[in-house]
């Protein structure tokens, strides 16, 4: 099966790839290269063997270097001084000059030392170090750019550790911020020196990072996680991290730690205004139903408090991924615990109304990594098989609606 047909992918049909909802017009973009990142003008992706780089929001692909293992690309993000940082599997690479050239980047953990990826015990499933769920993931920080992420993980490719990841200087040096401890349903271990994955000192464990966020006001991050309750250990939590500057130190607190049946088994954070948002894909079983699912606000103070929090959506099944800019709030449904193919739903009133479409042609797929507007004013977003297999990429354009 040839790259262009996205292993596992059913070819979406020809009919129905450009159109229009009462919200939204959409349209899929073409399948090769495929486009995996963009900020304003420009885009970056992949085909056999090459990495590419557009200036003109992928209408053509000005700049381009070969890439052998361009196929297991599984991030990348667009700095704001043009720097590309991009990853396969297990490792990182930069490239500071329109990609004429590129270098491995070592990733240093929390001590300073190279923290490499462990030897897998098959080869063909290394994991995934470095791919995320969401698809923002640069802030300005008391005015200096900061790139912070964590990998959505252990779901395919092989078991791996979870670790939120930064970068201060355009991707030069990557860091590791905060890392999680050793999950004992993802049990491999390193197969050369026989130790564990994860961070041995740490006693909180998750599967994977579903999203992290950056709020202005507290000049403070957030992350949740996924996905289930481990006997009595838990998987779902709710973070808070703290940067310093000065010492280039971190100071993380848990905020919450909930069964997989809560609103905190989420994705999709988002702060407006000093307020977060977040979707929830609650599908744990604790003997109470409904399910505590929606897309929630309140202040961040009170995330630990569900009585404070206002629910202003509840599309009745799960979904973990969500995007607001400019007073648009989009999230998506999940495919495979959803009556919809491929789901929206979408605000563009900051949730006063809602409205929830299925572009069926495209079959059944979960929208994620929703990534901003470029300067055609688009959202590009991620269509993966099942949940999280590589599928299509299709743009997304708001309409601008009487009192929006």
């Amino acid at each position: 099966m040839s790259f262009a047909e996205r292993a596992n992918a059913a070819p979406p049909t020809v009919v129905g790839t450009e159109g229009e909802t009462d919200h939204f017009w959409y349209r899929l973009a073409a399948s090769d290269p495929y486009i995996d990142s963009q900020r304003d003008n420009k885009a970056f992706g992949f085909s056999d063997g090459k990495i590419l780089l557009s200036e003109d929001n992928a209408r053509t692909w000005a700049h381009s270097s070969e890439f052998p293992n361009a196929k297991n690309i599984t991030f990348s993000c667009i700095l704001k001084n043009g720097n590309i940082l991009f990853a396969t599997r297990t490792k990182l690479y930069l490239s500071t000059d329109n990609l004429k050239t590129h270098k491995q980047i070592i990733v240093k953990d929390q001590a300073g030392r190279d923290y490499l990826p462990h030897t897998p015990t098959n080869p063909e499933q290394p994991g995934w170090y470095f791919h995320s769920l969401d698809g923002v993931h640069t802030w300005d920080v008391e005015g200096k750019e900061m790139l912070v992420w964590g990998n959505y993980c252990n779901v395919l490719g092989g078991p791996v550790p979870v670790n939120i990841y930064y970068s201060t200087d355009h991707g030069k040096t990557v860091k590791i911020a905060y890392a999680f401890g050793h999950n004992p349903s993802f049990h491999d271990r390193d197969a050369k020196t026989g130790a564990p994955l994860g961070n041995a000192d740490n006693s909180v464990i998750c599967r994977h990072i579903h999203s992290v966020a950056y709020n202005p006001v507290e000049n403070a991050f957030y992350a949740c996680t996924g996905d289930h309750d481990r006997d009595d250990r838990q998987e779902c939590h709710w973070l808070r991290g703290a940067y310093d500057a000065k010492d280039d130190s971190w100071k993380w607190n848990i905020l919450v730690s909930a069964n997989s049946n809560s609103r905190y088994k989420s994705g999709g954070i988002n702060f407006v205004d000093g307020q977060v948002y977040w979707a929830a894909d609650a599908n744990g079983n604790n003997g109470k139903l409904p399910h505590d699912r929606g897309i929630f606000r309140c202040d961040p103070a009170d995330i630990a408090d569900p009585k404070k929090h206002t629910l202003l959506f509840n599309p009745k099944y799960e979904s973990a991924n969500m995007i607001i800019e400019d007073g648009v709030i989009l999230s998506a449904h999940y495919a495979p615990a959803s009556p919809y193919n491929t789901g929206f739903i979408i605000s563009t009133d900051m949730g006063k109304t809602w409205a929830q479409y299925d572009l069926t042609q495209f079959g059944r797929r979960s929208p994620v990594r929703f990534q901003k507007k470029n300067s055609d004013g688009w959202f590009r977003v991620d269509l993966r098989t099942g949940w999280i297999g590589r599928g299509e990429v299709l743009f997304i354009k708001p309409k601008q609606l009487p009192g929006s």
